[in-house]
């Protein structure tokens, strides 16, 4: 029968791991900045003045900004089914923790103002203090997992059998993978600040967000010797066809100290992704420090995009390894939808993504500037 898609397989699952990293990086980029300004709010506000006006930058986009988490969740589910299997699977106690920060976080822009008391106020400020910190956190630890391998199995009919619990994630390495990502956050919410605030709260913000760069690439730099000499990197040791079946159990492989490394030996290009984390976290502090709040959060923005990409680099082609059974762990070539599915999803994306894009920077024009409590005095709908 002809095939009706124009694309071969293995270039369709390649597309598809790369619109994954993307969405990924879209929602940390996006979404981080929220996360890291509700760590950052008792600390950069003082006043029940200053923690309005702390709100309010993020209030008119927060829930626009999630959209990036559903479309990676969605995109998961859709391109590699059995990823999100075994991942929110083997998973399910950290993502509840995330999704529960996440439901209180609307609950506490909402409920905030509802009434003037004080010690009411202070305690859904620590509230959204909670959202920020916590998704930021067990985000990252998530990754070091990844990297590590989670123990999970397949029997002959592709069943998955986890072998772990909640508390076996909270690993050394995994923790540092936490930090990395607090970090890296709580930097991108102090460089939107010191963008769209002024006075006191940008100074604070200023203060903050040059401890946390700085933090940044202290701790991105100890995970990558971690990964180097502390870990097990998985290799795979028989041929893929990668436009063969999607069959995890079709393959062999084994666990070497330092494997995580070898794409960067294979495809040099690769070592962009850490040199655009460790350069934009460094070009960050300096922007906190001169005084340039712009070019912050750039960079702060490429900082993001350097470090998470390069955790998809160095796992290459593995998708999710498994630390018991490494035969079981899921790359790019045998845990992916069919051909069609893929192709059908590509044409929905390159409709509705730009869509998606062109709407973010309408809601982003309209809402530039800087906020301030006369602009919150004009706006009847401010927090």
């Amino acid at each position: 029968m002809h095939d009706i898609v124009p694309i071969d397989y293995e270039t369709l699952r390649l597309i598809w791991w790369l619109l994954l990293g993307v969405l990924l990086i879209g929602f940390a980029v996006m979404d981080g900045f929220d996360l890291g300004i509700g760590a950052l709010l008792p600390f950069v506000a003082k006043t029940d003045e200053e923690r309005r006006i702390v709100i309010n930058v993020v209030g008119p986009v927060w829930e626009g900004n999630q959209v990036w988490l559903i479309l990676g969740g969605g995109a998961i589910f859709a391109a590699f089914p059995l990823l999100y299997a075994v991942s929110f699977s083997g998973l399910y106690l950290a993502m509840m923790v995330i999704l529960i920060a996440l439901i209180v976080r609307p609950v506490g822009f909402k409920y905030r103002s509802k009434i003037g008391d004080p010690g009411w106020r202070s305690k859904w400020d620590m509230v959204l203090c909670f959202a920020g910190v916590v998704p930021s956190l067990i985000l990252g630890v998530a990754v070091g997992n990844v990297l590590l391998g989670l123990p999970f199995e397949f029997d002959d009919t592709l069943r998955t059998f986890y072998r772990g619990n909640f508390f076996q994630l909270l690993t050394p390495f995994a923790l540092v993978a936490g930090l990395v990502s607090l970090s890296m956050l709580i930097m991108h919410g102090a460089a939107l600040l010191t963008w769209k605030t002024s006075g006191p709260i940008a100074d604070r913000a200023r203060t903050y967000g040059r401890w946390a760069a700085l933090a940044a690439i202290v701790l991105f730099a100890l995970a990558g010797v971690w990964v180097a000499y502390g870990i097990g990197g998985h290799v795979l040791t028989s041929v893929i066809d990668p436009n063969g079946p999607s069959n995890p159990l079709g393959k062999t492989a084994t666990v070497t100290t330092g494997a995580w490394l070898s794409n960067y030996k294979t495809y040099p290009w690769m070592m962009a992704a850490p040199i655009l984390g460790f350069a934009g976290a460094v070009l960050a502090l300096v922007g906190f420090t001169v005084r340039k709040p712009a070019l912050t959060f750039i960079t702060s923005g490429v900082a993001i995009f350097g470090i998470i990409s390069t955790a998809g680099v160095s796992l290459f082609p593995f998708l999710l390894p498994s630390s018991i059974s490494p035969n079981a762990g899921l790359t790019l070539w045998d845990a992916s939808s069919s051909k069609l599915t893929l192709w059908v999803m590509l044409l929905s994306t390159a409709f509705f993504l730009p869509i998606i894009l062109l709407y973010t920077a309408f809601v982003y024009r309209v809402m530039r500037g800087k906020v301030t409590s006369d602009s919150m005095g004009k706006n009847p709908n401010a927090y």
